[in-house]
């Protein structure tokens, strides 16, 4: 990696403001320095990748952040690396780095720098986001995917699914949810069990007539946004419920919010499908 001509000007800790924590504890982490960032930590990166996080005693955050960033370290088996810049001591490399705020993560994978934190996270959204990672560099021909081992509750739904007993399959993913309320799969798995069990021996082109002959009926119009989720046309479906938000108050507005919360649940966040509708139920709301 090259670095920027600003190599050697100081970063600006102005926004931090906040006393110290304590950090007599030893932090994880082999400690990056101007010498050994490009001497060291980038060659490393062509084997296994190296996560970086810059931090700061200022910042109670990031101190949490790289001691939950240890433990996933310690639990990976040397599969990757983490490295630690503390931005008080190593000014200019956390100019270098592009940093701009605390605490900040990015990763080297075959010599090349990928940003992939500017806020706090959980240990458990470091754990998913260590796995992308790992995925990404065993893409590039660096180390080896991690195997995703499924849940015990989600082997459950899965087989009830087959089966045909959605009750079950239902029950296994609130199991799940109750022990781990925000595993993804969870959420997801849930969310697409519940709209088979609504959608089972339903005659879809029943249900789309009374949708067209009965325009102001809650319960025709949710079925029918049922069906046309199932069979992929999200835009229409979306529309249709925020359609009855407009037309509803109270207990049936409140229905029809809940199903659409629901329905996003099986859509990536990202697609403009659910950003767009997601503005739309905000503006109708509020």
């Amino acid at each position: 990696m090259t670095m920027p001509p600003n190599f050697g000007n100081a970063y600006d800790l102005s926004g931090l403001g906040k006393p110290p924590v304590d950090t007599s504890t030893p932090l994880p982490g082999l400690e990056v320095n101007a010498a050994n960032l490009t001497a060291e930590f980038l060659p490393m990166s062509a084997q296994k990748p190296v996560v970086v996080l810059c931090w700061s005693a200022r910042s109670p955050e990031s101190v949490e952040m790289l001691r939950n960033l240890g433990k996933l370290a310690l639990a990976g088996q040397g599969s990757w690396v983490l490295a630690r810049v503390n931005i008080d001591e190593q000014p200019q490399v956390a100019q270098a780095l592009q940093t701009r705020t605390i605490p900040y993560g990015l990763v080297f994978i075959a010599e090349q720098p990928i940003p992939f934190v500017e806020q706090a996270l959980n240990e458990t959204q470091l754990r998913e986001v260590i796995t992308k990672i790992l995925t990404l560099a065993a893409q590039q021909g660096i180390g080896e995917a991690p195997v995703e081992e499924a849940e015990p509750e989600e082997d459950e739904a899965i087989e009830a699914i087959d089966r045909g007993d959605f009750a079950a399959a239902e029950a296994a993913y609130r199991a799940l949810l109750l022990r781990k309320p925000n595993d993804p799969y969870g959420k997801i798995g849930l969310a697409q069990v519940q709209l088979l069990m609504r959608t089972d021996g339903l005659d879809a082109a029943k249900v789309m007539q009374d949708a067209i002959a009965k325009p102001d009926d809650l319960l025709a119009q949710m079925q029918c946004a049922d069906i046309e989720i199932m069979q992929g046309d999200l835009d229409q479906g979306f529309r249709r419920l925020l359609n009855l938000i407009t037309i509803y108050a109270g207990d049936e507005r409140k229905q029809v919010k809940e199903r659409l919360l629901e329905l996003f649940a099986l859509v990536d966040p990202a697609d403009p499908r659910v950003i767009k509708a997601r503005t739309s139920l905000a503006n109708a709301l509020f």
